[in-house]
């Protein structure tokens, strides 16, 4: 019988960029999850940081500290009278998905943002990614709304969901 790997939760680090860089750039090129169409540089991981010093971020780490998911909390809106609101992001590295490892990432999140004064979470989903939608109901989200042919990623248009769990 094989052990069950060991994760741990620690926030996101700057050395995490090229780790999360790659986990990010397989959705981007692999699949709907992620918005984009071209792969990222660490560019885009240096636009996350500060995000990173305000609102709560979490990296799943292996038995070997490898980075294996990571998730974060983003302002929904700029303005003052959104501050109780943010979206979430989450993010597995393709090998390690269906272990528990984004339930807990969220929890992290949901917990950490409440510490952080966070009321409400809003998840922002392709209609094409499914199993993001599934899990998100199966967290306690709601769909809250749909906007029709909103994006379009290699020359599909597709809904973005909007899904919402109070915490």
């Amino acid at each position: 019988m094989t052990a069950e790997p060991a994760y741990q939760f620690t926030l996101i680090t700057a050395t995490d960029g090229p780790a999360l860089i790659g986990i990010f750039n397989h959705y981007i090129e692999q699949s709907d999850a992620a918005f984009l169409e071209d792969p990222v540089s660490s560019a885009f991981f240096e636009r996350l940081l500060p995000y990173l010093k305000i609102y709560p971020s979490v990296a799943a780490r292996d038995d070997q500290r490898t980075l294996v998911g990571f998730g974060m909390l983003r302002p929904h809106n700029q303005m003052p009278a959104f501050r109780h609101t943010a979206e979430v992001t989450c993010f597995i590295s393709p090998d390690r998905t269906g272990q528990g490892i984004g339930s807990r990432m969220l929890e992290h999140l949901e917990t950490e943002g409440k510490k952080a004064g966070i009321r409400n979470l809003l998840a922002c989903i392709s209609s094409k990614n499914e199993g993001s939608i599934r899990f998100h109901i199966r967290a306690g989200f709601t769909e809250v709304g749909r906007f029709k042919d909103a994006g379009k990623k290699w020359g599909a248009f597709f809904d973005t969901v909007w899904m919402q769990k109070e915490i």
